[in-house]
């Protein structure tokens, strides 16, 4: 925004593209404040400070809107989770899906507040569950390979991927609100009880893949 020569401010004009990319940002934060239902039309364009009929030539209404923000926030999440997954030891794989998971968490909470609700048009967005469904359709394949070194039956690993990365989303959501402890102490407990069990808890776990926990 500049000023005119009489003192008046002057909005600067956005391009198509800016316009857009403005009202993703601002849907965003709302959904993740209000969530889908008690945000309106009308909120999300006096936020971006335009008309109503903007943001209906931009996405079609607000469900258009959401449907392309919770498109977005999954895939940076798959990205982060897939990235991670490197060859190692099954235990750091484990570590590295969790960490991801983690950070996504820490670096995006207004984004994971949205995946992890519910709304009237999850249908055609996909939701968390099918998400989390993704993520261990990647972890699936790492396991099944270790299942068969172990004389374990293969066709196993896409029920023990499921649980493993649903008891990492989980916590994910408890975390976003208790803020603490630290994300590596978080994943390195999170790792304890995946690879150990209740009845092998290590009395001081830690990281594979860190050299100390922050």
């Amino acid at each position: 925004m500049t000023t005119q020569a009489n003192g008046a401010p002057h909005r600067t004009r956005m391009t198509g593209k800016e316009r857009r990319e403005q009202l993703l940002e601002v849907g965003r934060a709302l959904f993740a404040e209000r969530g889908f239902d008690a945000t309106s039309v009308e909120e999300i364009a006096a936020k971006a400070g335009v008309s109503k009929p903007v943001v209906y030539e931009h996405f079609g209404g607000k469900e258009g809107l959401y449907a392309v923000v919770v498109d977005r926030e999954m895939r940076t999440l798959l990205d982060m989770v897939t990235s991670a997954l490197t060859s190692g030891h099954p235990r750091e794989l484990i570590e590295q899906a969790a960490l991801a998971l983690l950070e996504y968490v820490e670096q995006h909470s207004d984004g994971f507040r949205i995946l992890v609700r519910d709304s009237p048009v999850a249908q055609s967005t996909g939701n968390f569950a099918s998400l989390i469904s993704d993520i261990a359709g990647r972890v699936e394949h790492l396991l099944g390979g270790e299942f068969s070194r172990r004389g374990y039956d293969p066709a196993l690993a896409v029920m023990y991927a499921q649980m493993l990365v649903g008891m990492v989303a989980l916590t994910g959501q408890w975390w976003l609100d208790a803020q603490q402890p630290s994300r590596d102490e978080v994943a390195t407990h999170l790792v304890n009880l995946a690879w150990n069990g209740l009845s092998g808890l290590e009395h001081e776990p830690r990281l594979l893949t860190r050299k100390r926990i922050s």
